[in-house]
């Protein structure tokens, strides 16, 4: 009855795993899948998701089997109509991480066997109920055994088709767009391809294409083919239609060779808008889908699950109140909305028809690529350095719910060995005498790391909470006193 059951061995369902289980919260993993992942989607790592993992640890693994991006170029034919570059990013990890969302899941599961977790396949969530101070969840063995099993929370991370979303009837607002989409994981061959640290993005007047290079000397090719007939579904692509994109829109010089996947997709951007009904919870694709453009979709829903994560661990331990959880979705149902918007965005304007509004868009690009600030700015919005929680019940003070830089960190992380609130304050006395009043949900630190006139109470995930005046001692006893029971 204690265990969290989580719906989903995927990144966040893996994710969410590993962050409850660090923090000491019992939990039980299932999928319906026999076997894990075995092909590439999701590719990216952005700087974001890699400074919350490295609260456990594990970032080091991710960079090792990784590929370091640092840049893109928007082109048309053989012209470069602009780049962005991640160099400048303020992250330990000013680059994007190219790694296979298989190797990402596996790499998961090795540390979440490290806490002793195992991932149990082959059983399927058929129902459940809420019954209001646990859920009743009915499970399918693929062996044709029924287990139930009672939970205090249920966890949804099983995806776009998600099981649990459908179970509390929830809107998945939104649309499917009426394009078909060819996916390719490929080597190249030749002189004329792009760098392999850069993503190579083609505007062509028949659609966009893009090239995301990928560990081992691959490269991912992505191109829109055209509109979506439902009388007649497309073939999975050749090679040679492949081949054939790349000469059209690149300007060609260069092979595909050696494919290890070949596919054909649609996008679709849809959302809910609550992320919690009682006992139940929906992270990463369960909660919002949206084109791959910016490769936010994993990160995302992976960030949704260390937000909820340090909450729940909280809420099932007593030490706060059960009103927490409350800011999860109110928190990350703007991101997700957020992301869908930009991502659906930047997918409408690299596919536009008319020839007028493209050469509008590539003037458009040229000239906005052009500035510094605008190049660095992108950046930070795919890397999600900028998310903050401004509008959080968790927030309170002028900046409150901003990301704190790593690099102003005194000593671990925040919520490296306990979801423990951070304080930060010039008067070490009266620190430690606020930390006594509240010594399983608040820590202190000696260096101030902004303003000296400034008392700060960090989050568990990096993020501000309190921001108020040095001498302010009343307005950091009245924020902790509004968390605890």
């Amino acid at each position: 009855m204690n265990r969290m059951l989580i719906i989903g061995a995927g990144p966040v369902g893996l994710t969410m795993a590993l962050e409850l289980a660090r923090f000491g919260v019992p939990v039980r993993l299932i999928d319906q899948g026999a076997h894990a992942a075995q092909t590439s989607r999701a590719l990216v790592l952005w700087a974001r998701t890699l400074e919350l993992m490295d609260r456990v640890g594990c970032t080091a693994d991710f960079l090792e089997h990784g590929l370091r991006a640092h840049g893109a170029t928007v082109r048309s034919g053989s012209n470069i109509l602009g780049t962005t570059c991640f160099d400048d990013l303020a992250s330990a990890y000013n680059f994007a991480l190219m790694l296979p969302q298989c190797d990402t899941e596996r790499l998961l599961t090795e540390w979440l066997g490290r806490f002793g977790v195992t991932i149990e396949r082959g059983i399927a969530l058929d129902s459940f109920v809420d019954a209001g101070d646990h859920v009743e969840a009915r499970l399918q063995h693929a062996d044709g055994r029924e287990e139930t099993m009672l939970t205090p929370w249920l966890l949804g991370c099983d995806g776009a088709h998600s099981t649990v979303r459908h179970g509390i009837g929830v809107d998945f607002a939104g649309a499917t767009e009426n394009d078909d989409w060819l996916l390719a994981d490929v080597r190249m061959e030749g002189h004329g391809s792009p760098p392999l640290d850069q993503v190579a993005i083609y505007l062509h007047p028949d659609g966009p294409f893009a090239l995301f290079p990928m560990p081992g000397e691959r490269v991912r090719v992505v191109g829109c083919i055209g509109r979506t007939d439902p009388a007649h579904p497309r073939a999975e692509p050749t090679l040679e239609q492949v081949q054939a994109m790349i000469d059209q829109r690149t300007g060609g010089g260069f092979r595909a060779v050696d494919p290890v996947w070949l596919a054909n997709f649609r996008i679709n951007e849809r959302k809910v808008d609550d992320y919690r009904q009682g006992r139940v919870l929906l992270a990463g694709d369960a909660a919002h889908i949206h084109s791959p453009a910016g490769g936010q979709g994993m990160n995302t829903g992976m960030q949704d699950a260390i937000n909820l994560a340090w909450k729940l661990a909280l809420v099932v331990s007593g030490k706060v109140r059960p009103s927490l959880l409350d800011s999860y979705s109110t928190e990350r149902s703007k991101v997700g909305e957020m992301v869908l918007r930009n991502a659906t965005r930047l997918t409408h304007a690299a596919n536009l028809a008319n020839p007028l509004l493209q050469a509008a868009r590539n003037h458009a690009i040229r000239l906005l690529l052009g500035f510094h600030g605008i190049r660095h700015a992108m950046g930070e919005m795919l890397a999600e350095i900028d998310i903050a929680y401004a509008g959080s019940p968790l927030s309170s003070g002028l900046h409150a719910g901003d990301r704190l830089p790593p690099e102003h960190y005194d000593g671990t992380p925040p919520g490296k060995d306990a979801p423990l609130f951070v304080l930060y304050a010039t008067d070490q006395a009266k620190g430690d005498a606020l930390a006594a009043r509240y010594p399983t949900l608040l820590e202190t630190r000696t260096r101030q790391p902004h303003d000296p006139q400034q008392l700060l109470i960090v989050r568990p995930d990096g993020y501000t909470g309190l921001v108020a005046q040095a001498n302010d001692w009343a307005a950091a006893g009245a924020y902790l006193d509004q968390l605890t029971p």
